[in-house]
């Protein structure tokens, strides 16, 4: 079941919709080019951006992860 590509695409729309959370209680709104390079993120992507976002101080850190 997890290998499914049902699965996987819910496991990514859930991690993206946690992250854009994240991303928003911290910056607040974010710059729509920016919160559209992380939906198109994978879901293991979206799990080590969560987990760098932690020492993010400014969306400049964003910006410099995501190139």
């Amino acid at each position: 079941m997890k290998e499914s590509v049902i699965y996987q695409d819910i496991i990514q729309k859930e991690a993206f919709k946690l992250i854009s959370r994240q991303l928003k209680r911290r910056f607040g709104d974010v710059e729509a080019s920016l919160v559209e390079q992380v939906r198109n993120l994978s879901a293991e992507q979206l799990e080590e951006l969560g987990e760098d976002l932690l020492d993010f101080s400014e969306v400049a850190d964003l910006v410099a992860w995501l190139e």
